[in-house]
């Protein structure tokens, strides 16, 4: 049996976000494959200083120093790159369906990887990563000290099949449909616009379930014949059909 800690977040389209927090032992899993990846780099960067920089009779004392000057920009350097760059996703997190997002849902950012993958120095401690531990098991949202300060989250990835076609922006030029409309409020149709509007700067998983989300809300108030379209096609063709008729 399977326990998992969900949460919801109240976005501004009025449509209420659930995640899935990771645990202690999938994160937990995810770190040593990733501490395995560096130090695979680690000891390949030591094998280069130690037999190929050329330094002569200091070698061994300027190697040891660049290696732990290196060792210490891949410790960090490591999860904040491919945090930014993949999505929130390391090797590691991306193997056990594990992702780094901001507390709103949204794609983690530069500052925010920077200041949790920093204070994981003190999450590490005494040695045993106890310090991590026991801020995850004690905090309700499953963050380590690193992302209390942060602002961050470690959630599980939906897994969504087959994948549902994703319009990467709103286009004026969408077809405007014969539906009735006319149930539509405003608040309804402002929430419409605001995920169009905003959608890119969610997370693929955050984007998937607001549209479907949404979609499943308005799809009864029209009459008459509604297509089942995917979602995000739905919302823009009710956004053009309303403006049609303003």
């Amino acid at each position: 049996m399977e326990f998992e800690d969900r949460l919801t977040i109240a976005t501004p389209e009025g449509v209420d976000l659930e995640l899935t927090l990771a645990g202690v032992g999938s994160r937990f899993t995810s770190a040593l494959i990733d501490y395995l990846i560096q130090l695979v780099i680690l000891i390949a960067l030591a094998l280069v200083l130690g037999l190929g920089v050329g330094l002569k009779a200091n070698a061994s004392g300027y190697a040891a120093a660049i290696w732990v000057v290196l060792g210490f920009l891949l410790f960090v350097g490591y999860d904040i790159a491919f945090e930014v760059l993949a999505s929130g996703r390391t090797p590691g997190k991306r193997l056990n369906g594990l992702r780094v997002v901001l507390e709103n849902g949204g794609p983690v950012t530069f500052p925010a990887s920077a200041v949790r993958n920093v204070l994981r120095l003190i999450d590490l401690l005494p040695g045993t990563y106890l310090v991590g531990i026991v801020s995850i098991l004690v905090s309700s949202r499953n963050q380590r000290l690193g992302d209390h300060a942060a602002g961050t989250l470690v959630v599980r990835e939906r897994r969504v099949l087959p994948p549902e076609p994703v319009l990467r922006s709103y286009r004026g030029d969408v077809h405007a449909p014969v539906w009735d409309t006319s149930a539509i409020g405003v608040d309804e149709l402002t929430a419409v616009r605001a995920f169009l509007a905003r959608r890119d700067s969610l997370t693929a998983d955050a984007r998937a379930q607001l549209a479907a989300e949404l979609a499943k809300w308005l799809r009864p108030k029209l009459g008459g014949g509604v297509a089942d379209e995917p979602p995000e096609l739905f919302l823009e063709r009710l956004a053009a059909a309303k403006a049609d008729r303003a």
